[in-house]
């Protein structure tokens, strides 16, 4: 018989060997004694703790001033900038002769319209889209000398950020963008002495248009600092002015409610149409005045349509990622669609952030086999990222976690606190022009619907906006083929349900540029149309107004690919709403028409209650 022999240890009889090198840290607890590396271990991580706590807690309080754009970011782009400026004399040679060129040719314009009676040609036109100084005012002295050296510095200051070797091109057009917002505050359209229309209208109003605008500036700032929406948006109530085509609340989960509308017309296709609109705003864009609702002219073509209404995130959201919007999103939504139109296939629809997710789904059923969806339209909707517009220059590492911190602190990222960055997207249209009519000129545009519904932001949850920032903006990951669902990559390119997408001229937001990507990323039919107008304004394109147009054409999955400038010079040009044309194509994927499902059992009335909270 053998008897075992004990191992020796330092531990008292009463306490036994630990079975595992990790225990034996538990074993000097027993008698008093910490061990000298977990002392180290719990310093370290107090003082990592720490030092995290406080970094993010500066830079979210630095984010409250500076509308949510990384100081550091734009400081590592100047200093590019300026460094390769420094050590390039031949570029600065260069720029030393375009200033002493304009000087002279602004010399000689001078000349010449003194002597003609200010009546010389301009020396710089205004680019296209400039339209500060189209007023027959402006042609006169002084003022036509005032823009035309403004329009000559902005042109050299163009020249000056551009063209340095060694700078990188973000940082470039980083650069580039930021003087151009700087320059364009500096326009002489700005100012009450400089701007001669509004000198005229001062003169004719007595100045009293002066202080109309200074009370529209204290209202102004006002409602900004307590939260409150723009003057006119108690005239659009979501439920009884916008968001008002008939339905009821049939399905929801703690993220989204499903709207069932009701039937327009005595028979529907089949198929169903389920609609995913982008969680940033509010899903009444596309159902706003009865008027331009896309939801009522779907129902009326004889359509089954479903909309999700997503809920506005709170802190406790904090950890809701892009797969929980998937989840609990798109797929749930399909399951309760399904079990309300059993045994069809359904039409899906996304917008913006929403047409990325469900281009996600989409491909990660195509993965698995799940082939529930009869198509696939896509509205202003990017699955390419590489060429995402101005946009891109407020996405790098160090503006990605410059936000991360913002949101790390409250839990979620409030779409105004991001307004500063698309306001500067275009603010020659927007800030300025807003400025000059409603504080210099003392007047006020109506608020229409569609700029009520902007008023109406939303929030982005941390988890949710930080995965969407890194892995869609950052690394391309879906476009790339790096994109994972259920811990298995998808690819675009299992896609085989045919594609309707639509991209806007004038979008800042999704340039159509790239949502024509998907023409090479999937090996489906697909349809783009391109038209006019803006990322909102160009997809809220109803029958029946004048100026608008588009421009169509289908690519069949075994077409070979056609680049997007041979897009513009080979697909027709229509005029109108390009509604009716997706309309077209919809019903000739379609089954005849049957009589309308029966309404699920309702939860409540459309618009439901996720829409309301603020």
């Amino acid at each position: 018989m053998t008897t075992a022999v004990p191992t020796q240890t330092d531990a008292p009889p009463d306490v036994k060997p630990p079975a595992n090198k990790a225990a034996l840290r538990l074993v000097p607890k027993a008698v008093g004694i910490m061990p000298t590396e977990e002392i180290e271990g719990r310093d370290s991580y107090a003082v990592t703790a720490l030092a995290d706590i406080t970094d993010r807690s500066l830079h979210a309080t630095m984010a409250r001033f500076t509308f949510g754009l990384s100081p550091a970011a734009l400081a590592k782009a100047y200093f590019d900038w300026a460094i390769h400026l420094a050590v390039s004399p031949g570029k600065q040679l260069q720029l030393v002769d375009k200033a002493t060129r304009k000087t002279v040719r602004f010399a000689n314009h001078a000349f010449r319209a003194a002597s003609q009676g200010g009546q010389a040609s301009n020396c710089i036109e205004p680019l296209p889209q400039d339209r500060r100084f189209d007023g027959a005012e402006w042609q006169k002295p002084p003022y036509n000398f005032m823009y035309q050296a403004f329009l000559l510095q902005q042109q050299w200051w163009h020249n000056a950020t551009t063209g340095i070797r060694g700078v990188t091109k973000h940082h470039e057009a980083m650069v580039q963008f930021v003087s151009r917002q700087i320059l364009d505050m500096a326009s002489p359209s700005n100012f009450l002495a400089t701007n001669p229309e509004v000198l005229r209208h001062t003169i004719s109003k007595g100045g009293m248009n002066l202080v109309s605008g200074l009370r529209n500036m204290a209202e102004d700032w006002e409602r900004a600092v307590s939260g409150k929406k723009p003057i006119g948006t108690e005239n659009f109530t979501v439920g009884r002015d916008v968001a008002t085509t008939p339905g009821k609340v049939v399905y929801r989960n703690r993220l989204i409610e499903l709207i069932q509308y009701a039937p327009a017309t005595g028979k529907v296709r089949p198929e169903p149409v389920l609609i995913v609109p982008a969680w940033i705003m509010k899903y009444y864009i596309l159902d706003l005045s009865a008027q331009n609702s896309l939801v009522k002219y779907l129902t009326e073509q004889g359509f089954t349509v479903f909309m999700i209404s997503w809920k506005n995130p709170s802190p406790e959201d904090r950890d809701l990622g892009i797969d929980d919007y998937r989840t609990l999103g798109v797929m749930a939504a399909l399951d309760a669609v399904r079990a309300i139109v059993p045994n069809q296939k359904a039409h899906a629809v996304g917008y913006c952030l929403g047409g990325t997710l469900l281009s996600i789904a989409a491909a990660a059923m195509a993965r698995d086999g799940d082939d529930r969806l009869q198509s696939i339209t896509l509205l202003a909707a990017q699955t390419d990222f590489t060429e995402a517009g101005e946009l891109m220059l407020f996405i790098n590492e160090s503006q990605v976690a410059f936000l991360e911190d913002m949101m790390w602190e409250q839990g979620f990222l409030d779409a105004t606190q991001m307004a500063g960055a698309f306001g500067m997207l275009h603010s020659s249209d927007l800030v300025s022009s807003r400025m000059i009519r409603d504080y210099l000129m003392g007047e006020r545009a109506p608020l229409t619907d569609l700029m009520a519904w902007n008023a109406d932001a939303t929030r982005m949850p941390y988890r949710m906006h930080s995965e969407y920032l890194r892995r869609l903006f950052l690394n391309n990951d879906l476009a790339a083929g790096r994109y994972t669902v259920a811990d298995k990559p998808i690819a675009l390119s299992d896609i085989h349900a045919p594609i309707f997408t639509v991209g806007t001229v004038r979008d800042h937001v999704a340039p159509w540029r790239s949502t024509y990507k998907i023409n090479f990323l999937t090996d489906a039919d697909v349809t783009y149309l391109l038209a006019s107008g803006g990322h909102n304004a160009g997809i809220v394109s109803e029958p029946g107004h004048d100026g608008h147009g588009f421009q169509v054409m289908t690519r069949k999955a075994a077409d070979r690919y056609v680049d997007p400038e041979t897009f513009l010079a080979q697909a027709p040009q229509k005029q109108g709403s390009w509604w009716p044309e997706w309309i077209a194509w919809l019903n000739a994927r379609s089954g005849a028409a049957v009589d309308p499902p029966a309404m699920a059992a309702p939860l409540g009335d459309a618009p439901g209650t996720y829409v309301l909270q603020q």
